[in-house]
């Protein structure tokens, strides 16, 4: 059949070529739209366009990426912006943060912040960037405003370098072209969005640059205040972006996204009524480099847990914990919370045996999923002075582990063996980098061949499926900001 101009294409109705138009990605549509005015007419039918999910890649490399997607973005918000049900979209002022939106674990870890002495010409960039960010977030929220129809907004901004530079800072905004102008607009428009909401299900805002601020969710219509089921709301250095008289209205919330010093004893207390639906699901980020301006003092107790346990049953948590040393992860895991799911990632910050012993004894029945990283030049033994290895005894312990990733750390080839055949086929993923791995010297005196090559052999004899260690540390360490707002976004959903 001819795809245009053919008498079979051309007679096909416009309802049938729309339905055949639903089974191609987002991506596809757009190419085919260009073969013809009739394909172009059928593909832009609103049925076909109800869900968007954007990735705008940033530009500081001179090349000018980023604001040569400006137009694209503002084609698609222009076309669809004004009926669209669900959007996602995660913008990247700076090249080299994201990777595209398909949660591909091999996505580029975060460079350490940038220091005083940097490029100067590159600091140019980076505010040029920043000023292409705020005129596409601008561009987004102009054209939704007015949408009645949304149901779900999902919202990232991998901007974590920017705000290490200081470009929140009231001067520095100052040097980016009406930078505090926009900003001011920008923080209207959402507002305004809520407001005009009359169905929304799902919000999440990520790591937006000057976007949500303490005021922004009192805008929220009632109607949206009573569908709302999912909330996320994270901020690198403002302080609490929930008010308890705000998430008393949301009391059907099924699932929560904080900071963690944000979840205060006030709020958790909240949660707890039974007045409200039962809180399915929780994740909470402890970043270790916000501690000084947003501190745990106040947070949810061991008797606060007890009591939004005691209403909320199926309760899970997730929590990473950035750059935390272990006394203060100490403070925050509470016996009586449900952790599911906990992350451990820092630059230089050592996690200690003893942490690991409480996070395998406290949690031995509900705890799914454990990534311990570190991105450092040096890789810790945890298992010097011990007769157990702790990693071994958190696998024998946690029952319910299903997905347990390690790097930075050494672990032992024996330990790792061990691990495998305690858990078996129930630990669906075990990913441990290469550099992780040791070997004993005197084990190997009493074994024939290649001592990567049996514990290979071994690994695998005890998952039970054939196993090898990571060869790529990049494919481990990703960045910790990305990861966080891409895993909550499936745990919430109860993935």
């Amino acid at each position: 059949m001819a795809l245009c101009g053919g008498v079979g294409a051309m007679a096909l109705p416009s309802e049938l070529i729309v339905h055949i138009f639903s089974f191609l990605s987002d991506r596809d549509k757009l190419r085919a739209s260009a073969v013809c005015s009739r394909w172009r007419e059928c593909l832009f039918y609103p049925a076909l366009w109800t869900e968007l999910k954007l990735r705008i890649g940033g530009g500081c490399n001179g090349s000018g990426s980023s604001s040569d997607e400006t137009p694209r973005l503002e084609f698609l918000m222009r076309k669809f912006g004004s009926f669209v049900r669900e959007l996602q979209l995660e913008l990247a002022p700076v090249e080299g943060n994201l990777s595209p939106l398909n949660n591909d674990p091999s996505s580029a870890r975060m460079d350490q912040p940038p220091g005083p002495d940097d490029d100067p010409q590159l600091s140019e960039q980076r505010r040029d960037a920043m000023a292409t960010y705020l005129d596409q977030v601008l561009c987004v929220f102009t054209s939704i405003r007015n949408n009645r129809n949304l149901q779900k907004l999902s919202l990232y901004g991998d901007t974590f370098i920017l705000q290490q530079e200081g470009l929140l800072d009231s001067s520095n905004l100052l040097q980016i072209h009406q930078g505090d102008k926009k900003i001011n607009e920008i923080q209207q428009l959402f507002m305004e969005l809520l407001s005009n909401s009359r169905q929304l299900r799902w919000l999440s805002c990520s790591f937006m640059l000057g976007l949500v601020t303490p005021c922004s969710l009192a805008c929220l219509s009632n109607p949206s205040a009573e569908t709302l089921q999912h909330l996320s709301l994270l901020d690198h250095q403002l302080g609490p972006l929930i008010s308890p008289s705000e998430l008393d209205r949301l009391s059907n919330l099924h699932s929560l996204a904080l900071d963690f010093s944000d979840l205060t004893s006030e709020l958790c207390g909240l949660l707890a009524s039974p007045r409200r639906t039962p809180l399915h699901r929780l994740s909470l980020l402890l970043n270790g480099a916000a501690l000084e301006f947003k501190p745990l003092e106040g947070t949810a107790t061991e008797d606060d847990w007890k009591a939004l346990v005691r209403v909320s049953a199926n309760l899970r948590v997730y929590i990473m914990a950035l750059e935390v040393d272990s006394s203060e992860l100490l403070r925050v895991l509470k016996p009586s919370l449900p952790l599911e799911r906990l992350h451990l990632d820092s630059y230089s910050t050592l996690v200690t045996d003893a942490t690991l012993e409480l996070i395998s004894q406290q949690y031995n029945k509900t705890l799914t999923h454990f990534l311990l990283l570190r991105d450092g030049s040096d890789f810790p033994d945890l298992s010097v002075n011990r007769n157990e290895d702790p990693l071994v005894l958190l696998a024998w312990r946690c029952t319910q582990l299903a997905v347990l990733v390690i790097h930075g750390y050494t672990v032992w080839s024996h330990n790792l063996v061990a691990i495998s055949r305690l858990r078996g086929s129930s630990l669906r993923v075990l990913t441990v980098s290469e550099e992780s791995i040791d070997f004993d010297p005197d084990q190997s005196v009493y074994m024939e061949g290649d001592p990567v090559h049996n514990l290979v052999k071994e690994v695998s004899l005890g998952l039970g499926r054939v196993w090898h260690p990571c060869l790529d540390s990049s494919l481990v360490l990703s960045e910790p900001t990305q990861h966080f707002h891409r895993e909550l976004q499936t745990f919430s959903m109860g993935m």
